[in-house]
Order: structure tokens, then C-alpha cells, then sequence
């Protein structure tokens, strides 16, 4: 058949199939045989052929069966080939203008062509598999497949940036991540770009690192380590790169560098600074208390530190670690470095120490001597001693006047305050409401005064202040005790007026020999009955004080059988109160009321029922209240403070003696002084 070069198809001719087949990825080392000269077509010019007339013409000089679906897409075909080509490359061009306009061509064997739509088609129609290299084969649009297995890169990395360059319409890349291959179906153009970046890039990578090996002569390894790792976080790091490795070798003592050469001068000079002989990293000393106890100190400063370190660890930091010998030493303000040198610049923030305590710091407390043990850097005994010097203070010191008072409250009377005729306000005795039975407040005389100073009653005590009669055939009011406490700041004081009762807290019964019974032993504890108060004062630096009091009054009611045994009933009454008051102020709180009944009889003959039924019998009701008075005195450490104490001690027959005693003082011992020579 001769080929006219004039129409429009003249391009088109009949290729066997071995046109289709790769050529090997190696050439023959043999001499090939001789073959036919290929024929030329002058040109190929098709100008909006239709599709299915190139299928027709295609199915004709191929010699092969062509099958089709029937949605197949129907573009115009347009290819302008000027010079001549052989027959092989004019049916390339042809198959990949069909490509470009998403119509594949696909093999089916020697005798079948497929022809499909590349749009949904082309993965699922088994397109031809290639298992050699596509590098040799001419490029093309007809549609292949190809496994390509890596060997250094991850499919899961290098997959999803290959897919950007692969025909959308294809699928793109089918992963086999246990094999750490993929597949691809697409142009033969397309394959061979696919090749030609696995062959570039799956390789080792390529490094510039080089290990060095840094020999410590001071510093141990880890702790050398670990300071410059800290050295260099932030924009230390972000200079230097994420890519170097610096570890430590505490078998040897060696720091080990892995980082691009350019850098290692960086660091050799770096750990020439560091690589210094130091000071002991801790010290101990001790710390003498002179008022706060030494077990409250240590445990209070143990809690600053624990809470300071666990702070610094969760806002990412690490507990400052000075004096340390892998430490650097702080910089000086006019060395620093220039700000384009971000390394250095970095070294320098995280060189400064803040002051905070390091982790090598331990605090023990010696009740013995009432002193710290502390060990730590310098800087952590200097930051103790500062504190130390601030806790360890003097408090101020209140004493507290008490006076007890039971009030018998007849039927008018509603509280022991009213029925004394006090005026309190606001908790604070100010003066009699009228004349009344109960005396008369500091020398006022029956309250006739319109008001009570705070001042009135000093240089006496508290119940010769008040001026309570304590002899109850006079009057309703029994003072039951006078006590005075001396408490500091926030340190709680109790008084305890009453007895100790014994009372069974349990009882055994145990078997006894030859099944006689059971032999009960009964355990016994000692029952605290009375008046008890408990007063917290608050000492304010202008004088006034806040006072948290807790009044806590128990008594016996009578007696009740338990399981035998005799046991007192109690009955009890409690109040909080919390007051505020100046020095000197007296302080009143009542309230605590008991009411009490009692019933008696006498006989008038020996005979039980009879003696009592013509004998006298009375019935008592009575009600009492317990009335305290609190007085607050600052104390000011000096002679002042006893000044009422020794007024009261003048006038006690014994008075004279006793000063005679507590006046004397040791006379001063000179001891003389010998030089000491230096040899």
C-alpha cells in the first residue's frame, strides 16, 4: 500500500506492536541485526478531525482490534507536524493528543487496543504494568502503570508532594506503606519524571556533620551538657539549627559534638570558659535563730522553695543551678555581644541568673541549738540569710488580765451584765448604768460617771479595777478566778479553771479459768471539767489588738448508770467570740447561763414514808451566768511592763523580801586579760 502525502491523515501507517514495547534499560553488548529502514511520513496535519475518525484510521494501520465504550468524549483533534517524522513517532504524537484531551489508549495483548475515558477509567481498564525502567522508552501520553519502591525516603512523606505533579484526573499515587512503595498510574511522561526524582532525591542524605570529641578536664559531662543545651534554647538553637547533636559521654567525661565544622569553633570556645576549675558547687553553713523557733522556720522556708521550683517547672523552666562548675560566670554589662551575633546574645540572657534558689539546696532544722543547717550555692545562703534576718523577729507581746465571774440572776434579770448594771459597748466596758450591787468600775464610784476610760484602772489588777464584791452574802457576784496570761502575736493562749474526774472509756470482759464467767476490767481516763478559755491575739502596729476567743464552760448535771457503772452526766457550753480593742480596753462577754433545780426534804421520824410525809420539803430554782472581763496590755519589753506586778508585790506582807531577792543582780566578774604572743 503506497501513502499519499497530500491528505490529511498522511502521517498515519500500520506499526506492529513491538512499537508499544519498552526497549531494554541496558543496550546489547552484541552487534545488532540488521533492520529495515523505518518509513517517513513528510507530514501530519489533522485540523479538527473527529475523534472517532482517528479511532477508525488508528484501528486500520495498527492492524489491531479496537474496542470502545460508547460515553467516550468527542473533542476535535488539532496536530500540525510541518517535517518528516517516522511512522513510530507520528503514532506517539497521535496517542498523546489523545492523552491531552483525556482519551487513553491502552494495550490489551498483541491484537486489542483499549480505548478509554482517562477520567474514571484508566486505574480500573488494567493499563499496561511496567516493570522496568521508563527512562529508555520514547515519552508519550498513553497511559501506564509502574511500582516504585524507595529506599531511604518515607512513601508517607514523599507521596502527598508527588501527587501535586500527577495528572488529577489519574487518581494520583496508591500507597503500600509495609513495603514502602507505591503505585502510579498515568502517561508514560508523567513515569518518567516520577523515576527521575527517586532517582535524585531517595538517597542517603547528604551531610556535612562531623563528630568531635571534647576531652573534660573540671566539669562533669552531663552537667556541662545539659547547661548549654539550656544555653541555647530559643533563638540559640534557631541560629545553630535543629539538626546538631551534642550529648555526653560520663564514662569517658567527654562532650560530644556533632554539628556542621563552621560551627565547632562556637563551641570550643564555649566549653573553654565553661571547662574551668570552681569553687565547691554547695557549701553549708548555719544559720542561729534568735526568736522563731528553728522547726517552723525550716518548714516554712522548705514550702517556699518547693513551691518555687515547681513553679519554674511548670513555666518550662529549670531551677536555677549557680556557682555550678559547668556554669558560666555572669557576663559583665559593658562585654556584651553584639546583637547580630544571636548565639552569643542568647548565651548572655540565659547566662544572668535570676534570683531564685537552686536545686542543690537542703534545709534541716537543729532544735538542739534552735539553729538552720542549710546547704546550697552561695547564692542560695545569701537569699537565706535575707530572709532569715526578716522572719526571725520579735513579736509583740500582749498580757491578758482575766476575772471569772458567776452572776446569780434572780427572776427579773435577763443576763449578768444587766443585772450588774455594766455598760458595754461593743463588747467593751465603758461604765455603770446606775447603782447596782455589783461595786464600782476603777474608782468611779457606782457608775455615776457619764463614761469609763480605757486608761482607768491601771496600776491595779483587773478585779480591783472593776471593783466586783467577792463576797456573795452581800451581793449576787462570785468571782471564781483571776488568772493572767502573757501571749505573743497570732499564738494562742488557753486558762483552764476546774478538776479532772475519772470516767470509764471501756470496758473488757474476759473468761476466767474452769468456765466460772467473765472478768470485766474496766479502762479509765481522767474528764477535764470546768472553765476553759482560749484567746489568739492579733497584735496591729499601732497598738489595738484583735482578739479570737473561745470560752468553753463544762459541769457535772448529775450521774447516770452505764452497764453498771457510775458516770457523770456533763453539761456544756460554748461560745467563739472576736473582738477588736485598744490597749487597755476591757473587755466583757457573757452569756453562758445555767439554770439549776433543786429539791430537799427532812423527816421527822425514823420511819422512811411517815418522816417524810409530815417532814418539810422546799424546791429551788436558780439561774447563774458566767461572766468574763478580758483586758488587753501591750508589753514593751522594758522595766514598764512590770510596773503593776511590783505595785502588787509592795503591798504583800512578804513584799520587801521577795524585792530583796529579785533586785539583787551578780556583780560583774573581771577577768584579766593576757596577751597572746606570736611566735
Amino acid at each position: 500500500m503506497r501513502l499519499s502525502r497530500s491528505f490529511v491523515l498522511a502521517g498515519f501507517c500500520l506499526l506492529p506492536a513491538a512499537l508499544f514495547a519498552q526497549i531494554p534499560e541496558t543496550p546489547s553488548t552484541t552487534v545488532p541485526a540488521a533492520q529495515a529502514p523505518e518509513e517517513m511520513i513528510d507530514n501530519l496535519r489533522l485540523r479538527d478531525a473527529q475523534v472517532d475518525f482517528v479511532i477508525d484510521r488508528l484501528e486500520v494501520w495498527t492492524g489491531r482490534i479496537v474496542l470502545r465504550p460508547q460515553g467516550l468524549p468527542t473533542p476535535l483533534i488539532t496536530l500540525n507536524i510541518t517535517k518528516p517524522i517516522p511512522k513510530s513517532e507520528a503514532i506517539q504524537a497521535l496517542v498523546s493528543v489523545l492523552a491531552m484531551n483525556n482519551i487513553g489508549v491502552v494495550e490489551m495483548g498483541d491484537k486489542y487496543l483499549k480505548i478509554i475515558a482517562l477520567a474514571n477509567q484508566a486505574r480500573t481498564e488494567a493499563p499496561e504494568l511496567i516493570t522496568g525502567s521508563t527512562l529508555g522508552m520514547p515519552p508519550s501520553g498513553r497511559t501506564a502503570s509502574k511500582v516504585f519502591e524507595l529506599g531511604n525516603l518515607k512513601t508517607a512523606d514523599f507521596v502527598p508532594q508527588l501527587n501535586t505533579l500527577l495528572n488529577v484526573q489519574l487518581g494520583g499515587a496508591v500507597l503500600f506503606n509495609n513495603t514502602n512503595a507505591f503505585l502510579v498510574t498515568d502517561s508514560i511522561s508523567n513515569l518518567q519524571r516520577v523515576e527521575q526524582l527517586i532517582a535524585a532525591l531517595d538517597r542517603p542524605a547528604s551531610t556535612d556533620f562531623a563528630p568531635k570529641f571534647y576531652t573534660l578536664r573540671f566539669a562533669k559531662a552531663s552537667d556541662l551538657v545539659t547547661r548549654v543545651k539550656q544555653m541555647l534554647q530559643g533563638p540559640g538553637q534557631q541560629a545553630l539549627g535543629n539538626s546538631l547533636s551534642f550529648s555526653a559521654d560520663d564514662r569517658t567525661n567527654q562532650a560530644v559534638l556533632i554539628a556542621d565544622p563552621r560551627q565547632h569553633p562556637f563551641f570550643d570556645e564555649l566549653i573553654a570558659k565553661l571547662d574551668v576549675k570552681a569553687d565547691p558547687n554547695t557549701r553549708t553553713d548555719v544559720l542561729q535563730l534568735n526568736n522563731a523557733k528553728a522547726v517552723d522556720v525550716a518548714t516554712l522556708l522548705s514550702q517556699l522553695v518547693t513551691g518555687q521550683t515547681a513553679a519554674a517547672r511548670t513555666a518550662g523552666q529549670q531551677p536555677n543551678n549557680r556557682n555550678n562548675p559547668a556554669s558560666p560566670a555572669r557576663p559583665a554589662a559593658n562585654n556584651a555581644a553584639p546583637a547580630a551575633n544571636a548565639p552569643a546574645t542568647a548565651l548572655v540572657q540565659n547566662a544572668a541568673a535570676a534570683e531564685t534558689f537552686s536545686s542543690l539546696l537542703t534545709i534541716l532544722a537543729d532544735e538542739r541549738s534552735n539553729a538552720l543547717v542549710v546547704s546550697g550555692t552561695a547564692d542560695d545562703i545569701r537569699l537565706l540569710r535575707e530572709l532569715v534576718v526578716k522572719i526571725d523577729v520579735l513579736l509583740a507581746q500582749v498580757r491578758i488580765e482575766v476575772v471569772i465571774a458567776e452572776v446569780t440572776l434572780n427572776d427579773d434579770a435577763t443576763t449578768g451584765i444587766d443585772s450588774l448594771g455594766l455598760r458595754v459597748e461593743d463588747n467593751k466596758l465603758t461604765g455603770f448604768l446606775a447603782s447596782g450591787p455589783g461595786g464600782s468600775i476603777g474608782g468611779i464610784g457606782n457608775g455615776t460617771a457619764s463614761g469609763f476610760a480605757d486608761s482607768s484602772g491601771y496600776g491595779q489588777n483587773l478585779s480591783a479595777a472593776i471593783g466586783l464584791s467577792t463576797t456573795p452574802r452581800k451581793n449576787n457576784t462570785t468571782i471564781l478566778s483571776v488568772p493572767t496570761i502573757v501571749t505573743s502575736h497570732n499564738k494562742e493562749a488557753e486558762i483552764f479553771v476546774g478538776e479532772t474526774r475519772p470516767v470509764i472509756s471501756g470496758t473488757t470482759s474476759t473468761p476466767t479459768g474452769n468456765n466460772n464467767g467473765l472478768s470485766t476490767s474496766s479502762s479509765v481516763t481522767q474528764q477535764e471539767i470546768g472553765i476553759r478559755l482560749k484567746v489568739t491575739p492579733l497584735i496591729g502596729p499601732d497598738g489595738s489588738v484583735q482578739l479570737e476567743v473561745e470560752q468553753e464552760v463544762e459541769d457535772v448535771l448529775g450521774t447516770v448508770v452505764i452497764d453498771g457503772n457510775e458516770q457523770p452526766r456533763i453539761g456544756r457550753r460554748t461560745t467563739n467570740s472576736f473582738v477588736s480593742a485598744r490597749n487597755g480596753d476591757i473587755i466583757v462577754l457573757g452569756g453562758l447561763q445555767r439554770e439549776s433545780n433543786s429539791k430537799v426534804s427532812s423527816r421527822l421520824g425514823p420511819i422512811p414514808f411517815i418522816g417524810d410525809l409530815f417532814g418539810r420539803r422546799s424546791r429551788s430554782k436558780s439561774r447563774t451566768d458566767l461572766i468574763f472581763f478580758l483586758r488587753p496590755v501591750m508589753l514593751t519589753n522594758t522595766a514598764a511592763d512590770n510596773v503593776e506586778a511590783l505595785g502588787r508585790l509592795d503591798k504583800n506582807p512578804q513584799g520587801k523580801a521577795v524585792r530583796a531577792v529579785i533586785d539583787t543582780r551578780p556583780a560583774a566578774v573581771n577577768t584579766p586579760v593576757v596577751p597572746v604572743v606570736q611566735p
